[in-house]
């Protein structure tokens, strides 16, 4: 009880970090927007192109059901990835709060495709700590389940899933902040490597979704 008494806590700080950032974030996008079409623009420094390997790796979800990770978890659907821990006080709440804000406007816009053709996914860098039963209890705080996966496991799987998307610390409170976006079934990757505005992930979901149907066309002709 305790424990989810300071998580909750957790929470409500985040919220408030959240707006304060996201504001900020938001007018940041707003300004931008004005320079987008700038002939020297640069590439934007808080986003890379990414390569990842998929592991088949067997992970478990937060109602203790086993789930592979390449076949299962992301098939061949587009997907965003978050990492965090549960006992994290700083930003793995606050990209959490963001991923609720991405969940709410992916089911606004795709509806039934959200969760089939797109999916959020959260995998913790703390498995050890992260039991599918605790790991359920903090997802609990940011939003409804569905289209939304957080998975645990045994550390070494863990770990190999975590190496393989780039996003393996030795310590895992040293670990990347990063969020990654991709296409699966293309091979498409971008990782961002600040905390993203929520329109900033879905925008980067729709241009996916796009190219798939784009390409898609093509090989029909």
């Amino acid at each position: 009880m305790r424990n989810m008494t300071r998580i909750g806590a957790v929470v409500m700080a985040a919220r408030l970090a959240a707006a304060l950032l996201l504001g900020g974030l938001q007018s940041a996008t707003a300004h931008d927007a004005h320079h987008h079409a700038a002939p020297d623009a640069k590439p934007d420094p808080k986003l890379q192109a990414a390569k990842v390997m998929l592991h088949d790796t067997q992970l478990v979800n937060s109602d203790g059901e086993a789930v592979r990770f390449k076949s299962e978890a992301i098939g061949d659907r587009i997907v965003v990835v978050s990492f965090i821990y549960t006992s994290c006080t700083t930003i793995c709440p606050m990209t959490s709060l963001v991923f609720a804000d991405v969940q709410e406007r992916l089911f606004e816009k795709f509806g039934d495709r959200f969760g089939r053709d797109v999916k959020l996914i959260t995998l913790t860098v703390d498995p050890a700590a992260d039991t599918p039963e605790r790991l359920k209890d903090y997802a609990g705080n940011f939003g409804r389940p569905a289209g939304w996966l957080w998975l645990t496991g045994d550390k070494p799987l863990v770990n190999k899933v975590l190496a393989g998307l780039g996003a393996y610390a030795p310590d895992f409170t040293r670990h990347s902040g990063a969020i990654l976006v991709g296409d699966a079934r293309r091979g498409d990757w971008i990782r961002f490597y600040r905390l993203p505005n929520p329109s900033e992930i879905v925008d980067r979901v729709e241009q996916l979704l796009a190219a798939r149907e784009a390409a898609s066309l093509a090989g029909r002709r």
